[in-house]
């Protein structure tokens, strides 16, 4: 009968790798079963008092209580979101630097900037969804139209005359502007601002004239008085505003819809990307968060690692024929 005899250098090999692996697997186990021993930076690439913002201390708040350690908030505002989402790839790959993952910054910019310095794709680890919305056409009330057919025919009589106010170059505000002049045939200066805050305090200031704002940022603004909306992005009418149109009621194929999630950069060990997923879950599910999304027009996105990273790609390919057909671009 043959026995195997193993040489000397394969018995030496196989006792260094027993005697090696308690060393390494229980203590990166032991590291990842204690995630998260200290409070967690959360970035936004945008200001304060916006609708992304707004919805990262909501879900944040309670994915804080649920984890036993605090997720504090850093707004990294600039370069329409990119300078905060290229600090969320850069961080280190621990789990104690996440941010948020947007369509604007991860499935619109890659068609928008000539240099973009992540990419979308492959140098994150998305971990679960938050929220998804419509955008809400407002103008300031001393514009004279209260519907879309009659901001069309305002805008066709007046090209180039108003002014439409962003969030940024290459936002889901500028670019749902942009589609609407493409399918409508207006035109209307674009006023990029460095965050939805600004843009609508000048809004409200009336030195600015329209916005296709984030619904939870510019709602309460509408329910105030203070800016008269016209319709919403989304394919239906929002529940939060069932009287105010679905803009594609007047304008065929005009849809837009913001989502945001959140991730971490790429290399995050897969049980500290399942344990934040689990969390950022589980806090939508919380009844004070829904009714604070409820109030805001925004609903609930439960996403699972994989479905945000499969959103983000479809997306990507989804989007770039749109930017190129609006002409849009951003330097950088």
């Amino acid at each position: 009968m043959f026995e195997f005899k193993p040489t000397r250098r394969a018995v030496l090999a196989g006792a260094a790798a027993t005697l090696a692996a308690p060393l390494v697997a229980p203590g990166l186990a032991r590291a990842q079963d204690a995630f998260p021993s200290k409070p967690i930076k959360f970035i936004v690439p945008y200001t304060p008092a916006g609708a992304t913002d707004n919805i990262s201390r909501i879900v944040m708040a309670k994915v804080s209580d649920i984890l036993g350690q605090q997720v504090l908030i850093d707004n990294k505002a600039g370069g329409g979101g990119t300078i905060g989402t290229d600090a969320i790839a850069k961080a280190a790959p621990d789990g104690y630097t996440i941010g948020l993952v947007t369509i604007s910054m991860f499935c619109m910019a890659p068609a928008l900037y000539a240099k973009l310095p992540y990419d979308s794709a492959k140098d994150f680890s998305p971990m679960a969804g938050m929220s998804v919305w419509p955008n809400m056409l407002v103008v300031h009330p001393s514009v004279p139209a209260k519907t879309v057919p009659e901001l069309i025919a305002l805008l066709k009589a007046n090209p180039g005359k108003y002014n439409m106010a962003s969030s940024g170059s290459g936002t889901t505000i500028h670019l749902a502007g942009e589609m609407f002049k493409q399918l409508t045939g207006t035109d209307m200066l674009h006023v990029p601002y460095k965050g939805s805050a600004g843009a609508i305090q000048d809004l409200i200031a009336g030195n600015v004239h329209i916005m296709f704002d984030n619904m939870p940022s510019c709602w309460p603004h509408v329910q105030a008085g203070k800016l008269r909306a016209l319709g919403v992005t989304s394919r239906e009418r929002n529940k939060a505003a069932p009287d105010v149109p679905a803009i594609i009621e007047f304008v065929p194929n005009y849809v837009v819809e913001v989502w945001m999630g959140f991730g971490g950069p790429a290399g995050v060990p897969q049980p500290i990307v399942d344990k934040l997923a689990a969390a950022g879950t589980k806090a939508l599910d919380d009844a004070d968060v829904k009714a604070k999304f409820a109030a805001l027009g925004t609903d609930p996105w439960p996403m699972s690692p994989k479905g945000l990273q499969d959103r983000i790609v479809s997306e990507i390919a989804v989007w770039a024929p749109i930017v190129k057909a609006s002409g849009a671009k951003v330097d950088g």
